[in-house]
């Protein structure tokens, strides 16, 4: 976690155990007056849905094949990995959520559209990375191990996020880099706005100190 003045912001797996207790233990600690999540709207309604929501026509239109394949492969990842370690995907976000509403704490949603983040690295990836990808996917990539069940450490972080900029660079400007600059953004404005009051803000681990330093960019502006 790194505190910033009057916020405090967790870099969580969406898969571990131990991202649902930080998360609570937290929230208790701080008592915030608000709490952010590395979410839009419509992750947001996918979480707190019982039943497996019915992606619509104009959805799948706006989105595109690609997109919408991408989506679902993402998903589908996800689920998989959290059945292995015995957690459901994002509970780190679902304790948050509820937490938020048991002690009537807001909610703020700092991730941008998680349809134009698509749309915008579909346009963007390149052939040489699809190969790429193809060739990890079937034949794996030694640089990318760590333990699923654990929230990587800020050196496995940086290993991990080198090796994406130099392979994936079209995924780190639009997954990674644009997306720290957009929550950095709302995160300033936030703390702008709430005076005082503390705020807890949950981000996929990896995105906490960049989103920081652009907390800090906007403030020299």
């Amino acid at each position: 976690m790194i505190k910033y003045k009057t916020l405090y912001l967790i870099g969580t797996s969406h898969v571990s155990k131990d991202s649902v207790k930080e998360v609570e233990k937290t929230i208790l600690k701080v008592k915030p007056g608000f709490i952010a999540l590395e979410l839009d709207r419509r992750r947001l309604a996918l979480l707190e849905s019982e039943q497996k929501r019915k992606i619509s026509l104009r959805e799948l239109k706006s989105m595109g094949i690609k997109g919408f394949v991408l989506n679902l492969v993402g998903a589908w990842f996800e689920k998989k990995v959290g059945k292995k370690v015995g957690v459901e995907p994002g509970s780190d976000m679902k304790k948050a959520i509820s937490m938020a509403k048991e002690q009537k704490i807001l909610i703020v949603l700092i991730d941008q559209d998680i349809k134009y983040t698509i749309k915008k690295f579909l346009s963007r990836v390149t052939m040489k990375e699809k190969i790429k990808f193809l060739i990890d996917l079937l034949f794996g990539s030694k640089e990318t191990h760590f333990d699923i069940k654990k929230v990587p450490s800020q050196k496995e972080i940086k290993r991990i996020i080198d090796s994406i900029k130099k392979d994936y660079p079209s995924f780190y400007l639009t997954i990674i880099k644009e997306r720290n600059e957009y929550m950095g953004r709302e995160l300033y404005n936030l703390m702008k706005k709430s005076g005082k009051s503390k705020i807890v803000g949950i981000v996929g681990a990896g995105h906490e100190k960049e989103i920081v330093g652009e907390i800090k960019s906007f403030e020299r502006i």
